[in-house]
């Protein structure tokens, strides 16, 4: 054999290897990436003829694979769809996945490794393979409740609610507004989908949006809570000590004086630290944030979960106490800072999570939605336990904060949020926006206090027919009954 004829063989077996190897990466290790991939048409095809698990609330199907007589065979059904879209997402064969059924998709479309005996089963047996079912955390009673609180404040609202369970983590609500119909991206009628996925997408209101666990903005003044424990732990004060007070608050050398909202004296200077949360005094914690600094500042609201995405369930955004966390803030930026404005920034479900760990005598827990994952033989393939994510107070400091907070419904601005009965804690805020819109209006709380089953946040972007929006008034309402759904 010459020398050519050899260097082409050893090219052509070095290709054919090259080859051999490319086909079993692409079967064995590429192979679940592939098949998860968004537009993938085979698995589409697949999936989309297969009867889809279905995802359940409080025992009843939200969502669930109805027999049809067209070629795909089956056709995803949502029950109360505007009232669980943010959590369900959708199923669509031009779209493909958003929300739970895009996060657990595997199981409910029958293709995940734990439903291989199942699909076996299914083959020898010539019947059509079946996907498992995923049952959530929700509480439809108080899920109602939210979504019925944001939809009385008008039909422009924007906003969102989010309750957990401050033992566990569990999600017990999750609604944001404006939301959607996944029965229409649902449809087989593919120009009726791309019509209506167009019109969603163009929509300035962002309905496709989850303003629970997507939507970051200034907290106001619920974020006075994490100063509170950051000035409860490294100042070691308490309820009773006294506390910078009076109607401004000035910086040496710098034009800028911090007011008060109305322009209040929060009852005079000094005042105790209690009467500082319960009116809300920008005064107080805009001083308090400068006697802890920036460090301890940050390092308080990390604690509580900000800089990390909380939940792994749904695609959520990360909460921030500073844009650049390498940036010195000067005194009147740590003085906003301290009060929730300038660069603060927090989802409803992180500003959720600080209420639930003050609850939870400083405990804060893992959010998640999913309380078991069932195969079509009703097997159990998971049910998650609850999580510790970090201590950010510890039991008796937090015991004093919950108490403090507790103060703020009994006897301050969070007055809307009472249930008879029942010691409330809660907290309001009203934080700044553009100087064309209103304010965005907070309210976060819990209940009881002496046994926290739910902890809760309300935002409140806009409303119809409102210029007076304040956390308080708008944010607290929806609050209460929320948390009485929970209780009944």
């Amino acid at each position: 054999m010459n020398k050519p004829i050899r260097a082409m063989a050893v090219v052509c077996l070095l290709m054919f290897m090259g080859l051999l190897l490319n086909a079993n990466y692409v079967q064995f290790v590429q192979a679940d990436d592939l098949n998860e991939k968004q537009g993938n048409r085979r698995v589409i095809d697949e999936e989309f003829s297969r009867e889809r698990g279905a995802i359940i609330v409080d025992g009843e199907p939200i969502a669930q694979s109805v027999p049809t007589k067209d070629r795909w065979q089956f056709q995803r059904k949502y029950t109360d769809p505007k009232l669980y879209a943010p959590v369900t997402g959708y199923f669509s064969y031009q779209y493909g996945q958003a929300g739970i059924e895009r996060s657990y998709n595997s199981i409910l479309s029958g293709s995940d490794d734990r439903l291989f005996v199942n699909r076996v089963i299914d083959l020898i047996g010539n019947d059509q393979p079946q996907g498992g079912s995923v049952e959530l955390t929700l509480d439809a009673a108080a899920q109602k409740a939210a979504f019925e609180g944001l939809a009385d404040l008008g039909e422009d609202t924007r906003g969102a609610v989010v309750a957990l369970n401050p033992q566990t983590g569990a999600v017990l609500a999750m609604v944001s507004q404006p939301t959607y119909n996944p029965n229409q991206l649902s449809s087989h009628d593919a120009d009726k989908v791309t019509r209506t996925m167009q019109r969603l997408e163009k929509d300035t209101t962002q309905p496709l949006t989850n303003r629970g666990t997507q939507t970051i903005l200034p907290p106001g003044s619920t974020f006075k809570v994490v100063t509170a424990a950051a000035a409860l732990d490294d100042l070691d004060l308490s309820a009773d000590d006294e506390v910078r007070g009076g109607a401004t608050l000035g910086f040496p050398g710098i034009n800028y004086k911090l007011v008060n909202q109305g322009g209040s004296t929060c009852g005079g200077n000094p005042i105790s630290f209690e009467r500082a949360l319960e009116v809300s005094c920008n005064v107080s914690f805009g001083w308090l944030a400068g006697k802890v600094g920036q460090e301890k500042m940050s390092e308080q609201a990390t604690k509580f979960g900000f800089g990390e995405r909380p939940i792994e369930d749904l695609p959520s955004a990360v909460s921030r106490f500073t844009a650049d966390p390498d940036a010195t803030l000067e005194p009147p930026q740590l003085a906003q800072s301290g009060i929730g404005q300038y660069e603060v920034a927090a989802t409803p479900l992180q500003m959720a999570m600080v209420s639930a760990a003050v609850a939870n005598d400083g405990v804060l827990m893992k959010p998640h939605l999913v309380r078991t994952v069932v195969a079509p033989n009703l097997s159990v393939l998971e049910k998650p336990e609850p999580e510790e994510l970090e201590r950010p107070m510890s039991a008796g400091k937090a015991r004093e904060l919950r108490d403090m907070m507790v103060a703020v419904v009994d006897e301050g601005t969070g007055s809307p949020a009472a249930i008879p009965g029942v010691d409330v804690g809660g907290k309001t805020g009203t934080a700044e926006s553009a100087p064309d819109r209103p304010p965005y209006a907070w309210f976060i709380g819990f209940a009881p206090a002496d046994d926290p089953q739910v902890a809760v946040a309300v935002l409140v972007e806009s409303a119809q027919n409102t210029s007076d929006i304040a956390g308080g008034r708008l944010g607290g309402p929806i609050a209460r009954a929320v948390m009485e759904a929970v209780l009944r």
